[in-house]
């Protein structure tokens, strides 16, 4: 039975106006179509803001890499990777059942049948029902390559939704210590800001009695300029941090977070760990090596799947039908019959010649399995480097952390000696300058080094997979 559709040309032309597209006319100009505007209007609503961050919370790094990997679409695209992976798998599954498939047919055959010197005309209406059963009974391991080729295809989506994972954590993080590093370099810009502030009120006072020169006190002044300037670059690159670990939240820039400040983190003094053993946890959690080494399991499913092919394969076939006939023949009556028919086979193919195919697939199945094996290895040298410098700038930052913290301490101590000297007399104001200069430093050295503490360890932690666990 055929169902025929009468589509109304109006909706035939309006499906042509927005979708039949054209190449640029000119190439000096934007391309714009009559279709452009209804893409523009379908990608706004492709974006999901379904939630949102509490603007009165302060949030800690755990909280931000649960949130972002509960949010940020990359973990979903990840995930459907794997679940229409796993779908394929259940596809090359399906090879060990049999195959059943339903047939209706309706058909009438009208002709001229001749008789001697006469042709008479014959109608036949035949109905039928069958169904057809196919099953592969036996070939020597071919199905059994293609599924499992096709099972650790999926457990290599599921490492690579690990490694998204993996990644996510580490983004967020890193846009989390840049954020911690920003806000630090912000309270000491603002401290500097205070100490050039009070350097130059000293600067003032000793003018106004008689005790200092002009040009100290417009030292003074552009000291505290140069601060404030300092102060404004702060804080932008404190609004761009803020903005990336919104975007790695999978939120908008403009979406305010609240972190802790840097002051409030322990910072750790030694790694606690070998580089050996960090090398080694390397080579046991790294989802995108384990990833690879899938390939190679892969691989030899494709070689087992191409040694099937020197064998036979046997299938059986069966098509059981019903069948109802009627027949009209000129000057005579309907005639009708019905009966049920259908048939079996076994059936059994062995390709003797192919021209040496067979031979080539198992070569190239054969190496494919080298070449993932190869591209392991290679991984593990390049993983064992990343660790190893990885460890290498967790031990430097640990020390230069030890290095900022005492040279804070003395820069502080001389700031402050500085200033209570030229307040006295005794000392110069480029003296109080260099020494406010050399402390402003010191600060912002001790921020980058906590931060650097904290940033290395983490990238050792991504190195190793450390992050999953």
């Amino acid at each position: 039975m055929t169902v025929c559709r009468v589509i109304p040309p109006l909706i035939l032309l309006s499906v042509g106006r927005v979708f039949a597209q054209s190449a640029p006319p000119l190439p000096d100009r934007p391309w714009h179509s009559s279709g452009e505007r209804q893409i523009e209007d379908d990608a706004k609503h492709l974006r999901q803001s379904g939630f949102t961050v509490e603007p009165d919370k302060i949030y800690s790094l755990a909280e931000l890499v649960d949130f972002a990997e509960e949010h940020n679409p990359e973990t979903r695209v990840a995930w459907e990777r794997a679940r229409a992976q796993a779908a394929e798998f259940g596809v090359a599954r399906s090879e060990l059942y049999p195959t059943i498939a339903a047939v209706v047919l309706s058909q009438t055959d009208r002709e001229e049948v001749p008789f001697g010197s006469q042709f008479y005309r014959q109608t036949t209406q035949a109905f039928e029902g069958a169904l057809e059963l196919n099953y592969t009974i036996l070939d020597f391991g071919a199905r059994a390559g293609r599924i499992a080729a096709a099972g650790y295809k999926l457990v290599a989506a599921n490492f690579a939704f690990n490694d998204t994972h993996r990644k996510i954590i580490y983004q967020v993080a890193q846009a989390y210590y840049r954020l911690l590093n920003a806000a630090g370099q912000e309270d000491a810009a603002r401290a500097s800001l205070t100490n050039a502030q009070t350097a130059q009120q000293a600067a003032e006072d000793r003018l106004e009695h008689g005790l200092a020169t002009l040009p100290d006190v417009l030292e003074a002044r552009s000291a505290t300029a140069q601060a404030q300037y300092d102060l404004q670059a702060a804080l932008g690159a404190e609004e761009i941090a803020r903005g990336d670990l919104a975007t790695a939240l999978g939120v908008r820039p403009t979406v305010a977070i609240n972190v802790q400040p840097i002051a409030q983190l322990p910072i750790p003094e030694s790694i606690g760990d070998s580089v050996d053993r960090a090398i080694d946890r390397a080579f046991e959690q790294r989802p995108d090596l384990m990833q690879q080494v899938t390939e190679i399991s892969r691989a030899n499913a494709g070689v087992k799947e191409a040694r099937a092919a020197f064998y036979p394969a046997l299938t059986f076939s069966a098509g059981p039908s019903a069948q109802s006939l009627y027949v009209l023949q000129q000057t005579l009556p309907w005639g009708h019959t019905a009966d049920l028919g259908g048939g079996l086979s076994v059936n059994l193919s062995w390709t003797l010649f192919d021209g040496g195919a067979r031979k080539n697939n198992l070569s190239k199945a054969e190496a494919n399995v080298r070449a993932a094996a190869a591209q392991v290895n290679a991984s593990r040298d390049q993983i064992a480097d990343e660790v190893w410098g990885a460890y290498s700038n967790v031990k430097t930052a640990l020390r230069q952390r030890q290095a900022a913290m005492a040279l804070l301490e003395a820069a502080s101590q001389s700031y402050a000696a500085a200033l209570e000297s030229y307040k006295y007399g005794v000392r110069s104001f480029l003296d109080v300058t260099a020494a406010q200069r050399t402390l402003a430093q010191a600060r912002s050295t001790d921020v980058s080094a906590r931060t650097q503490v904290l940033t290395t360890l983490m990238d050792l932690a991504f190195a190793t997979g450390s992050l999953l666990r």
